[in-house]
């Protein structure tokens, strides 16, 4: 379905009641009630507020956060984080920020191969924000005159891609450059012939959201990336980080990527997502831990929304818990990476609670 029906619901909550009706009819919409503020708990609603003002308070003019990491991958897991609440992305308190922070990733993307980062983890999670933004954002109100007559160093009008546009360069990227890896996945850079399962969980989420957005992602890309993950992934249900490398020790990360793009790839028949599902649902109120902990968080909620609602109500009040205490007074949440990385990333862990992402429907 395209992400335009798909965001009716949004709409409606903000200022389409008259298409109620429709809205309700159409087949793989959600119920209402999961579209609705009232059924967040008021934790969810007060941590998200006061992240979502850390991050609208320390946005750069250029729409980029000043943390250690920098680039697409940053500004669009906040872009996200802002679409992800339910605020309406072309008028309502955000917008301007949203608008800013897709201004950098399509203006820093090449325009020549699409690729948007100066890593294919970037070029991944700017893709997915540009999927999630495509039929949110309205394309008429994204860009000044100004801005649409600047034109790149060989003459291209670089900065007037429509998000569209741009989601479609970004696509061909990461086809291209699965075409030139010998397993079937992706690694740091295009050209890269080895893949992991960390790049590669990051472009393929991009991709499925791109195909579901509308936008021609080819079948053979999607099987070619699943049965890389189905060769990386133990009859336990732990997932390796590369051939030979890292072996298959317990990363709940990598194990929760493995279930969710198994599940987001309409895949769950597979005994590799059903090993990797049992392996995340028999460690529920384990703690977050781990070296990365956000980046574990941000994929677990996911993984367990999609693989299995009524595990993940239950380990969403423990994930609540847990980051109302890691909370800091200005909203923020401290990581390694950096503060707007590590709030983006508790934040869209929490976002499961509000399902306004058409990437968080099930």
């Amino acid at each position: 379905m395209p992400l335009k029906t798909r965001f009716i619901p949004t709409l409606i909550a903000l200022a389409a009641l008259a298409c109620v009706h429709d809205w309700a009819n159409s087949a793989s919409a959600q119920l209402p009630d999961q579209h609705t503020g009232e059924t967040v708990p008021r934790d969810v609603r007060e941590m998200y507020d006061r992240g979502l003002q850390f991050l609208a308070t320390t946005q750069t003019p250029e729409g980029t956060w000043n943390d250690s990491q920098q680039g697409a991958a940053i500004t669009g897991l906040a872009v996200m984080s802002f679409l992800a609440s339910g605020e309406d992305p072309n008028f309502g308190l955000y917008s301007s920020h949203v608008k800013k922070a897709l201004h950098s990733i399509i203006s820093g993307q090449d325009p020549g191969t699409g690729y948007l980062g100066n890593s294919m983890y970037h070029h991944g999670f700017g893709m997915l924000a540009l999927a999630e933004s495509y039929g949110a954002v309205d394309d008429r109100n994204l860009w000044s005159d100004d801005d649409k007559t600047q034109r790149d160093s060989q003459g291209q009008p670089n900065r007037r891609r429509s998000i569209g546009l741009a989601l479609e360069l970004a696509v061909r990227c990461a086809v291209t450059s699965q075409k030139k890896n010998t397993f079937g996945g992706w690694r740091y850079t295009p050209d890269s012939t080895d893949a992991d399962t960390s790049v590669s969980g990051a472009v393929l989420v991009g991709l499925l959201a791109a195909r579901n957005a509308g936008i021609e992602v080819p079948d053979e890309c999607i099987d070619k990336a699943i049965s890389f993950y189905q060769s990386m992934t133990s009859p336990s249900g732990q997932v390796a980080y590369t051939g030979g490398l890292g072996g298959f020790d317990e990363s709940i990360a990598r194990i929760s990527i493995g279930c969710l793009v198994y599940s987001l790839a309409h895949r769950k028949d597979l005994p590799q997502s059903k090993s990797t599902l049992a392996y995340l649902t028999q460690r529920l109120e384990q703690p977050s831990g781990g070296s990365y902990p956000e980046y574990t968080r941000y994929y677990e909620a996911q993984a367990l929304f999609q693989g299995d609602v009524d595990a993940w109500e239950k380990w969403n009040r423990l994930l609540v818990r847990e980051l109302k205490q890691n909370q800091q007074t200005d909203g923020g949440f401290n990581s390694q990476f950096g503060r707007s990385i590590g709030t983006s990333m508790a934040l869209l862990s929490l976002a499961l609670n509000y399902r306004f992402l058409p990437i968080y429907e099930r």
